[in-house]
């Protein structure tokens, strides 16, 4: 974390560390089992994720794979239905979920001629399918991009700084932490 953390200011790193604190408690209390130790796990990546995300406006593939492997070791262990097909079943949700970010990817470079969405994005996009059920995928995308949204809104506001639709967003920012909240959504409510 010390690496991710290098060059912020210090209050940023001392919220980012308190921040996956939290998060890893929560997980830990919310489901004081595997399961909550997998959320822990699954906090910690995508709290990196974000960090690295808003910083270089990349989402490292290593991350992305670890979060994907523990969810489908998550689905293979944990819950009634475990097992091989509860794998397949959420390596196809994940497939599922991309594919749509996938060909917004696609087409929005073809009519703006500019990337909007990055592979890295579809690839989390994979990971909240492997993770979440179907309803919560479509809470923690709309969670993401409207707070992707107000965060660039209040930003601009803040700067005196124009709108501009051709300004870079870290998408990742927002999508990671939502998969997380939408994983402890759903345990707590299971």
């Amino acid at each position: 974390m010390d690496t991710i953390l290098q060059g912020s200011p210090r209050p940023l790193q001392i919220s980012i560390v308190g921040a996956t604190l939290a998060a890893i408690i929560a997980s830990l209390v919310t489901s004081p089992n595997l399961n909550g130790a997998c959320g822990a796990l699954l906090a910690l990546l995508m709290i990196a994720i974000a960090v690295i995300d808003s910083r270089r406006y990349i989402i490292p593939n290593e991350l992305v794979a670890a979060a994907a492997v523990l969810g489908l070791l998550r689905a293979g262990l944990i819950g009634p239905d475990a097992g091989l097909s509860a794998m397949l079943w959420a390596a196809c949700s994940g497939a599922a979920t991309a594919i749509p970010f996938l060909l917004l990817m696609i087409l929005y470079r073809q009519w703006r001629k500019r990337d909007g969405l990055g592979l890295g994005d579809v690839k989390l996009a994979a990971v909240a399918g492997i993770w979440l059920g179907l309803i919560t995928i479509f809470a923690v995308i709309e969670l993401a991009t409207l707070s992707a949204l107000a965060a660039y809104f209040i930003a601009g506001l803040m700067r005196r700084r124009p709108m501009r639709v051709t300004a870079f967003l870290p998408f990742g920012l927002f999508l990671a932490p939502a998969i997380w909240i939408g994983w402890l959504a759903e345990t707590l409510l299971g």
